[in-house]
């Protein structure tokens, strides 16, 4: 993973750039993000994608401005830091990560404000190596999600040959800080030399899958064929696939899982295939405190992500649009959730959690 062009972030004191992902896999261009304003707008125009990573640009976007221009008054700092957050979650509101990442700096901030001889510099500092912490765990995190998944497939899976992994969306180095979720679980099986093939899903309408997940896949010479959302079934059934691995926007108490729109659809097939499917996602994609998919609120974005395809008019004018950016896989179709603290069945996921902090 030392691949200059993977790393979706690149970031020093004062300083953070982010990876466009629209103009992938034509042009790998980096951006400034200034801060918190144009932090919310990469987030929101999906230049920066994938729950963990938006919670990283964001908490980033934040820090930088506050290197750029510190508050002169405690006071100001803590109003400061509270909108900013708020702004940033609603950038894009499915993605738990975010406002769990905000709830924390609040507390951590409010905590911090308490203590005896407090500057308000020593706050801004403070706040600042608080953002770039949340870097360096994401990769540390990733990688145990990768270890702990590869592990649990292959003493669950029989295929002499090496395991045929199926995967939705984009869950690799470009989704989060580096390696990756469910593509951590695919690189880590790679790295065994236990992996056989993996299987992409295009991922419509945003097409994550054919431009990001495939534009990985090659840069890191892992075997894989891309397939339409539609050819799922299909292939499933001629392919002899091992297990689906797909990330996750938010998993609640339950184990119901919100993630890209499309991969419930995978469940299902997986289920009357006799296929496990798994969820792998860091314990800050976990919402405990809904207790069933049907609180997650669901994005909906712009009619144009489906008529158009890269700004010329694909449908016939005068169609209705309905354009949700994520589904909810019911519980009952996961075999288990990978996380950095341990891999789950969805009953078990609250109790695991709680008790591996």
């Amino acid at each position: 993973m030392s691949a200059m062009s993977l790393e979706s972030v690149r970031y020093s004191r004062g300083s953070l750039q982010v990876l466009n992902q629209l103009l992938l896999p034509q042009s790998s261009q980096y951006e400034p993000v200034r801060g918190v304003s144009e932090g919310a707008d990469a987030i929101r125009t999906m230049k920066v994608r994938g729950a963990p990573a938006i919670a990283i640009v964001g908490s980033l976007s934040l820090a930088v401005e506050l290197t750029s221009s510190p508050p002169q008054q405690t006071s100001d700092l803590l109003t400061f830091v509270c909108e900013s957050m708020d702004r940033l979650v609603g950038a894009r509101p499915t993605a738990v990560n975010m406002k769990k990442a905000a709830d924390e700096l609040n507390a951590f901030l409010a905590q911090e404000a308490k203590k005896p001889g407090v500057t308000v510099q020593g706050l801004t500092d403070s706040v600042i190596q608080w953002a770039e912490s949340l870097l360096e765990k994401d990769v540390q995190d990733n990688r145990m999600i990768g270890d702990l998944g590869a592990q649990h497939i292959l003493q669950t899976t029989t295929a002499p040959s090496g395991v045929v992994i199926m995967t939705h969306c984009n869950t690799g180095s470009l989704a989060t800080a580096g390696y990756g979720t469910a593509l951590g679980v695919v690189r880590s099986l790679h790295t065994m030399g236990r992996l056989s093939h993996v299987i992409c899903t295009e991922t419509r309408p945003y097409n994550q899958g054919s431009r990001l997940t495939a534009y990985e896949l090659v840069y890191e010479k892992i075997p894989a064929t891309l397939i339409t959302d539609s050819m799922a079934a299909m292939t499933m059934k001629k392919r002899q696939v091992s297990a689906v691995v797909v990330g996750a926007d938010r998993v609640v108490a339950n184990g119901d899982t919100a993630n890209k729109v499309g991969t419930y659809q995978l469940a299902v097939l997986a289920k009357h295939h006799g296929i496990p499917f798994y969820v792998a996602a860091p314990s800050t994609s976990c919402d405990v405190s809904l207790p069933t998919g049907g609180s997650i609120v669901i994005e909906e974005r712009p009619s144009q992500e489906l008529t158009d395809i890269n700004g010329v008019r694909v449908a016939a004018p005068g169609i209705g649009v309905w354009n949700p950016a994520f589904d909810v896989t019911p519980h009952e179709l996961i075999t288990a959730i990978i996380t950095e603290r341990g891999v789950f069945t969805p009953a078990e996921l609250k109790d695991g959690l709680s008790q591996n902090p």
